[in-house]
């Protein structure tokens, strides 16, 4: 399918040069806008003429003065944080303003192509500013909502530096297609990839774990992040829109004279929570106890803190400068972080930096120009922590199987190895192992505007992501890893993403009269994503001391691999339109529709159509409600909408070939014309209510979310080709639930102030009308387990239900017990049925205290890693899991290795997950400005009763394309942190 860029885009040169109209002026209004509680001038608030496009800001002494037509009635005064006020001009030359602290309803909310007036939403939208995310070192905007929006789930898959997460928007509703909500950065979306290229996997064969796509974006330029969650919110994305929308705003330089903001910090860290295996001389008495005579080397190491962990050391500085007239502002910052893993080299630095501005270029004022520029380089050292290591086992499977009596290094100095052995020293295999990447990320967007009349505004967004990555690995030789040991093994990967978007926009704002507002919206827009990728590698290298990545050329010639591969281009091309009613400020109606037309649908479903309504009533606004009651916000909402997902990869619609070594070709994919995207069907009902001033405010919503036409990749049955093909699945995933926000002000007294927060999420998901075969996912690895999966897709079921034998004991001779003949049953689930997430803070004078807490209850996590790193049959050669010593009957050296609910545990918790003490010291010169220093605690408290690293878990393998969900093996450990920061303006 070739899209092409309309005519509009090559013409909107011509259209910025539009003759400009005549505006007659009668009279100039000064004056100077304040903050009516501190009486200090504000900066950069915001005057507009009602009903015109002509307004300004104030200046740094908080004084404006705008020319007014001769037909002005009224002036707009606003500024975030502040409630907005309207007043009469009556033919005043000097009008000044004193603003209050703004209202709930007040708060300004970005949504999709546009903003809107919090009171004026139908649709499930959260939304959260700098002062409320979350503290700490924080590499990603993912991390900075955690535990902070009603139904979003935020797991950090690993404590690596930079490592990946995963994020769930009201639960999983797609069983092969991407759950990863779409990502908009500043109106541009992102396609959720990273340039990092691919592992060589020379260990094991196993890969290593991926990175967060979104550690390119400074958390400290970010002014907001609001999530969309209804039908009615994210319907204008489309076929993108499914699994919900999360928009990150940058922060934008304010009017007035240069500011300049600093930032330090400097942070330790050590893991959070060492597996329980046995101490050298418990498992001396373990050998004892079981009559083992061999297995005793007579030391006592911890292969933990003797051989891989370190304190990890943080750094992060950001500085920035900005400022502006009433013409225009800017705002430039520059980031450094050096953020050192708990497993020694293992490291992300990354330098950042952003160039935003936004400048009135006519004297009417109708020309706007917006850029924005994000530039990152990211420098990963990565550890060999692979997710799917067989049963030699990755870096952290290796310390934990280490002998605790054997020392990892013999008495001249030099590293344990026993060649030929499959028992690897962690502390050798982590000098011996290298891995290093560095990935460069440009974001660039520019959006002129055009004020057509007072009513109506055309914008164009023209923006490119590109991110081009290097990735050098290697392996020494005098390592005893498998197919590795006297030959080394060298690679370099390189990969290139860009994507390009195209964006027509046309706004409307219409007072139809006194008591009816309406707007809308008309857009168009093609997207267009190019992803390649190469590798160069090979083994056996003569001179061991080099770096492999420097001496490709020395390796055996029938070693070396060299692979090169493109993906069909990823075009997208859409129109789109939204329209809002506002009748008397009661009665709220929303309407939107979007057409997709993508490259990745069949030809015979090249468009998609996706249409959403929502309706609110502000009941607090009726005249029945008048003259003061219990309530001072109640408004209902419901919405109904159609979304798409479309993650699966190009070319999936497509008879595809690849061509092999040695001149083969072989198929790589069926055609399907009638495949096409995900359907999710969403009703959503909500209640917004405020009470005693204010101070108690908070939303429930009730949602029901429909997902049919199921992606998946199935193997062609014969006698057609020996290859996959792609096709929608009858059958529905249904996840409903129930969400709570609550935000109270339990004090406001003078200089003392204590607020609570509080969200919950009650969920519940389940596939529905499926008849096809079961489908199994939920991998395992390790020693004895090699192909098994513990979690199987089936009707009735949610989503990765637990699937395996169920443990019912220990026999008299220490061997397992399995119910049915250890046939296969439904023993669990890992998808959580609540979600919770509090936060409060305490501020008396200049002192203020922060809590963040989150956690999830109603579900069950498979520990792999007790299952078949840390096993019995260990002992006298490796570790053992310190648990297995507790039972009665002890189990037997050779019960077999075997997967059931043994290892299924509850997966429970709540975790304190940062705490913050702040001193607010103010002014110390004209010069410093608003020094604030702080400490910072991550990872502090956890309650649970999980026995693994952290229940806060996914360890993420795929079978057939089916990722797993809710299962540990030997990951990256998560870190304890203390951080201590200082800010300052300048």
């Amino acid at each position: 399918m070739k899209l092409k860029v309309d005519k509009v885009s090559r013409w909107i040169l011509m259209l910025l040069a539009v003759a400009v109209c005549n505006v007659a002026f009668a009279q100039t209004i000064k004056g100077t806008v304040t903050d009516a509680e501190t009486g200090e001038a504000l900066i950069g608030a915001n005057i507009l003429v009602v009903g015109t496009a002509t307004g300004t800001v104030t200046d740094f002494d908080g004084t404006y003065s705008l020319n007014v037509p001769a037909d002005a009635k009224q002036l707009e005064f606003s500024y975030t944080g502040f409630a907005a006020q309207t007043i009469d001009i009556n033919g005043q030359t000097t009008i000044n303003v004193a603003m209050s602290s703004g209202e709930l309803l007040d708060e300004v909310v970005v949504v999709g192509y546009g903003t809107v007036k919090r009171s004026d939403l139908t649709g499930s939208v959260a939304s959260l500013k700098a002062d409320d995310f979350n503290q700490g070192i924080v590499v990603a905007p993912d991390q900075l909502i955690q535990g902070k929006i009603p139904g979003v789930q935020v797991i950090n898959n690993s404590g690596a530096p930079g490592g990946a997460t995963t994020v769930r928007i009201r639960g999983s509703a797609s069983i092969r297609a991407g759950n990863e909500p779409l990502y908009i950065v500043d109106g541009i979306p992102l396609d959720g990839r990273t340039a990092l290229p691919a592992d060589n996997a020379f260990a094991d064969g196993a890969s290593t774990e991926g990175v967060n796509p979104l550690a390119f974006i400074n958390p400290a330029d970010i002014e907001s992040i609001q999530v969309l969650k209804d039908a009615s919110a994210t319907a204008i994305y489309g076929s993108r829109g499914a699994n919900g929308i999360i928009i990150v705003t940058t922060r934008k330089g304010r009017a007035g004279e240069p500011t300049i903001n600093f930032a330090a910090s400097v942070a330790t860290s050590s893991i959070l929570k060492k597996y329980d295996v046995l101490t050298g001389d418990q498992y001396r008495g373990a050998l004892t106890t079981y009559g083992l005579t061999g297995g005793n080397q007579g030391g006592n190491v911890d292969a933990f803190d003797d051989g891989i962990l370190r304190n990890a050391i943080t750094q992060n500085y950001n500085i920035s400068v900005g400022g502006g007239t009433k013409k225009g502002s800017y705002r430039v910052s520059l980031g450094y972080n050096d953020i050192q893993g708990v497993i020694q080299q293992s490291n992300l630095k990354r330098y950042t930096g952003n160039i935003r501005g936004n400048y009135n270029l006519l004297n009417n004022e109708r020309l706007d120009l917006d850029f924005n520029l994000i530039v990152a380089n990211n420098n990963y050292e990565i550890s060999p922590t692979t997710t799917n290591a067989g049963f030699t086992g990755n870096l952290v499977g290796q310390a934990l199987q280490w002998n605790p009596t054997r020392p990892l290094r013999l008495p001249n100095g030099e590293f344990d190895i026993e060649l030929g052995s499959t028992t690897i020293n962690p502390a050798a295999f982590n000098e011996a192992y290298q891995d290093e990447a560095t990935v460069q990320t440009t974001l660039f967007s520019i959006a002129p505007s055009y004020k057509l009349t007072d009513n109506l505004t055309y914008r164009f967004q023209y923006s490119v992501n590109y991110g081009v990555g290097e990735r050098r690995q290697q392996v020494k030789s005098w390592i005893n890893v498998q197919g590795v040991e006297g030959r080394g093994a060298g690679g370099i990967g390189n990969r290139s993403l860009t994507g390009q978007q195209f964006t027509h926009t046309l706004n409307y704002n219409k007072e139809l009269s006194s008591k009816v507002d309406f707007s809308a919206l008309a857009g168009y827009e093609y997207l267009k994503y190019d992803n390649k990728q190469s590798n160069m590698a090979g083994f056996d290298f003569l001179i061991p001391t080099l770096d492999y990545t420097n001496v490709l050329q020395n390796t055996s010639s029938d070693s070396r691999r060299i692979s090169s591969s493109v993906d069909p281009t990823t075009e997208l091309q859409s129109y789109f339109g939204r329209v809002n009613f506002n009748f008397s400020d009661k009665y709220l109606l929303t309407g939107t529709v979007r057409a997709d037309g993508s490259s990745k649908f069949g030809e015979n479903n090249r468009y998609g159509i996706f249409p959403s309504v929502g309706a609110a009533w502000n009941i607090n606004n009726e005249d029945f409600m008048a003259g003061g009651g219990l309530f001072d916000d109640l408004k209902l909402r419901a919405s109904w909408g159609i979304t798409g997902n479309q993650e699966f990869p190009a070319g999936a619609s497509q008879t595809r070939y690849a061509l092999g070594e040695n001149g083969t070709l072989f198929q790589e994919n069926v055609a399907n014309p009638d495949l096409s995207w995900e359907t999710s069907t969403m009703l959503n009902f909500g209640v917004d209510f405020a009470i005693l001033d204010f101070k108690v405010s908070g939303s429930i919503d009730y949602f029901n979310k429909r997902t049919e036409d199921l992606l998946f990749n199935f193997l062609v049955t014969a006698p057609g080709p020996a290859t996959r093909f792609w096709t929608n699945l009858d059958g529905a995933v249904v996840n409903s639930g129930v969400e709570l926000g609550l935000s109270t002000f339990l004090v406001n007294n003078g200089n003392l102030t204590w607020d609570l927060t509080v969200n919950a999420a009650f969920l519940k998901n389940e596939l529905q009308d499926y008849a096809g075969p079961p489908v199994l996912t939920g991998q395992l690895f390790g020693q004895g387990i090699s192909g098994t999966t513990v979690q199987r897709l089936e009707n009735g079921q949610p989503l990765n239900a637990f699937y395996t034998r169920e443990f019912l004991g220990l026999d008299d001779t220490g061997t397992g017990i399995y119910a049915n003949g250890e046939a296969n049953a439904y023993v669990g689930d890992p998808n959580p049925d609540i979600l919770l997430g509090v936060s409060t803070s305490v501020s008396a004078g200049k002192m203020s205290v922060g809590l963040n807490f989150n956690g999830a209850f109603g579900h069950q996590i498979y520990n792999n890693t007790a299952n078949t790193v840390l096993p019995i049959g260990n002992l006298g050669s490796r570790n053992i899991d310190a648990a297995l010593l507790n039972q009665k009957p002890l189990e037997s050296t050779a019960n077999p290795i075997k997967a059931s609910s043994r290892y299924l545990e509850e997966g429970a918790y709540m975790k304190l997950a940062n705490a913050t003490i702040a001193y607010n010291i103010g002014d110390i010169s004209n010069g410093i400005r608003n020094l604030k220093v702080g400490i910072t605690g991550q990872n502090l408290l956890v309650f649970t009763a999980y026995t693994g690293f952290d229940p806060e878990v996914n360890t993420v393998n795929v079978v057939d394309g089916v990722p797993s969900f809710g299962i540990e093996y030997t990951p990256y450990p998560s870190a304890r942190t203390i951080l201590l920061n200082l800010t300052a303006s300048f």
